[in-house]
C-alpha cells in the first residue's frame, strides 16, 4: 500500500499498538517486521492496527519518530540549566553519548540509513523529531549562558550547538557505526565528554562559565 502519510487516527489502543510496534522494530528492524507480528506483540487483532495505521510503512516512521523526540527531550530533562556552564554541557554531553551508544539509538539510525532510500521522507522526519529538537534545546541554553556572561557573544549559536554535539561523537560514534573496537568503556566516555566540553569552552567560554580542570582530572584518573 502506498497510501499518504497523515497523522495517526488516535483512539484507546493506539499506545498498545505503538509500544508492540516498537519492540517488533527495534527487534527485527523494518524489512524483518511483520504486521501479524506486530499485531501479536501489542495484543490487538490486525484490523485494530489497520484502522489507526494505514500500512507498515507510516507505522514506523511514526515509532520512530516518538523514539527520537523522547530522546532528544531526555538529553535536557532534570539538566539545571542555569548551573554552572561546564557542569551543564557536560551532563549534556553524557546523555547524548548515551543515547547513540545505546543499542536503542544503534538501531533507529542503521534502519534510518537502511530504508532512506527507499523511503527519503524518513531522514527528514527523524531528523526534525530528534536531532533538531535537541538543537533547538541547546541554541535557548547558550543564549542564556551568554546573557549571563557565562559564555562569550557566539554569532551563530545553532552552528555552536552542533559543533558540541558533533564533539560529543568524536573516535566512540564511528567506531561503533563500523562494528570495530567494540562498547566503550566508562572511561573513553567521560575522555571525550571531557575533551567535547574543555575544547567548546576554549572557543566560546568566559571565566564566569566555570573551570574545566576537574573534568579534566576525571577523565584522566
Amino acid at each position: 500500500m502506498n497510501a499518504p502519510d497523515h497523522a495517526p487516527r488516535q483512539g484507546r489502543k493506539i499506545e498498545q499498538v505503538l509500544q508492540g510496534a516498537r519492540a517488533v522494530f527495534m527487534r527485527d528492524g523494518f524489512e524483518g517486521a511483520s504486521v501479524d507480528s506486530i499485531a501479536r506483540e501489542a495484543g490487538v487483532s490486525k484490523a485494530t492496527l489497520y484502522s489507526y495505521f494505514a500500512d507498515k510503512r507510516v507505522l514506523f516512521m511514526e515509532v520512530g519518530r516518538l523514539e527520537c523526540l523522547r530522546q532528544s527531550h531526555m538529553a535536557l530533562d532534570d539538566v539545571c540549566v542555569e548551573g554552572c556552564v561546564s557542569e551543564v554541557l557536560s551532563e549534556m554531553a553524557r546523555r547524548i553519548l548515551a543515547f547513540i551508544t545505546s543499542d536503542m539509538g544503534q538501531r533507529i539510525f542503521r534502519i534510518c540509513v537502511a530504508e532512506s532510500e527507499r523511503f527519503p521522507e524518513l531522514g527528514r522526519r527523524f531528523w526534525d523529531s530528534g536531532p533538531m529538537v535537541l538543537r533547538g534545546q541547546m541554541i535557548e541554553f547558550l543564549q542564556g549562558a551568554i546573557r549571563r556572561g557565562e559564555l562569550r557573544p557566539i554569532e551563530d549559536c545553532g552552528f555552536a550547538a552542533d559543533q558540541f554535539v558533533e564533539l560529543c561523537k568524536v573516535e566512540i560514534f564511528p567506531r561503533m557505526v563500523f562494528g570495530t573496537g567494540g562498547p566503550p568503556t566508562e572511561a573513553e566516555r567521560e575522555r571525550v565528554i571531557a575533551g567535547a566540553v574543555e575544547m567548546f569552552l576554549a572557543r566560546y567560554g568566559s571565566e564566569a562559565g566555570g573551570d574545566v580542570a576537574p573534568l579534566r582530572a576525571a577523565a584522566a584518573g
